[in-house]
């Protein structure tokens, strides 16, 4: 059962937005407000979640906290925010993956963030990494490209979660530049990490945010990183695509969704002040000193990025087997 089998239930919302939901929305927030997390604290999910909370804790004069609920490939976060009244005052800070990977791979996942939420806006994006131990003396993609293919079937890759950004993006490359390597599959950045810097993988691919210690640090080479076009902060690495041109960009970003059927007033509201906040100087130099980089959109606009993202990543999801598993 997926969450619009509560239609029955969610039928009030919808005289809420008729009759009083513009009124209701001008004085909203009048409580704290819930924004659901469906990582654990610490991780980097939770750490742009607790950034937004506190700008719209400030721009509303009410307390934003974040509630993490990890598991189940998000679905514990999603039936928490799912299932809770659909006034505001409870929001979900939704992950990429989530959007894009899991409705293709997971058969009978029980949530469509498009069909079951309410679009609220877009937070930011972090482009993937692609690294390789500075031991391994490799400086570009096209290099670490030419040692793979002469050494076929020996080379492995770190990436984390099966069918998360990182995955996808390993066998995207591995089909573009026609690749004998292995991807392995982590739970977790740190173990990755460790076995990239150990030898035991040759590469690592991840958030930006995720690497960027190892890579300040020196232990780590930036070969390339997926946006569409060179960070601001990084204007000398190479994006995948000046290498690989059809992987037009690699991203894990965020957005916000509010329950199925949140009146419209009110998410217009929720949406026209996160917007406020993310176009604040400090807020978006926060995000760009871990990586992270935002771009305002109106709830229609995060949609159509949304199957655009979807549409991007469904051939390579199909071409490794993936889909329904």
């Amino acid at each position: 059962m997926h969450l619009l089998t509560r239609r029955t239930l969610l039928a009030g919302a919808a005289a809420l937005a008729a009759s009083g939901g513009r009124a209701f929305a001008q004085n909203y927030p009048s409580a704290p407000v819930k924004l659901v997390v469906t990582t654990g604290a610490g991780a980097s999910p939770d750490v742009i979640a607790r950034i937004v909370a506190e700008g719209l804790s400030k721009q509303w004069g009410q307390q934003v906290f974040v509630t993490n609920h990890p598991g189940a490939a998000g679905s514990i976060g999603m039936k928490v925010a799912g299932t809770s009244p659909p006034d505001g005052y409870t929001l979900l800070h939704a992950l990429s993956s989530t959007f894009v990977a899991l409705p293709e791979i997971a058969s009978g996942f029980p949530y469509d963030l498009v069909r079951d939420f309410v679009s609220i806006g877009f937070v930011c994006e972090q482009p993937m990494a692609v690294a390789v131990p500075a031991s391994l003396g490799i400086n570009t993609l096209a290099e670490f490209i030419g040692y793979v293919k002469q050494r076929p079937g020996q080379v492995n890759v770190a990436v984390l979660s099966r069918g998360g950004i990182p995955h996808l993006l390993a066998e995207w490359i591995k089909m573009e530049a026609q690749l004998d390597m292995t991807s392995i599959i982590y739970p977790g950045t740190p173990a990755g990490l460790a076995d990239t810097l150990g030898g035991r993988t040759h590469a690592i691919i991840d958030g930006l945010p995720s690497l960027s210690g190892a890579i300040e640090g020196g232990k780590l080479k930036l070969i390339a990183v997926g946006s569409a076009q060179r960070l601001p902060n990084r204007p000398e690495t190479p994006t995948v695509a000046e290498t690989l041109p059809a992987i037009k960009r690699a991203l894990g970003w965020f957005a916000i969704m509010a329950p199925p059927g949140t009146p419209a007033p009110i998410a217009a509201k929720i949406s026209a002040d996160l917007r406020v906040v993310l176009d604040q100087p400090e807020l978006k130099k926060r995000f760009q000193d871990i990586a992270s980089y935002t771009r305002p959109m109106t709830p229609t606009e995060l949609l159509a990025y949304i199957r655009e993202e979807q549409e991007l990543w469904k051939p390579v999801i199909a071409q490794v087997g993936m889909k329904g598993k």
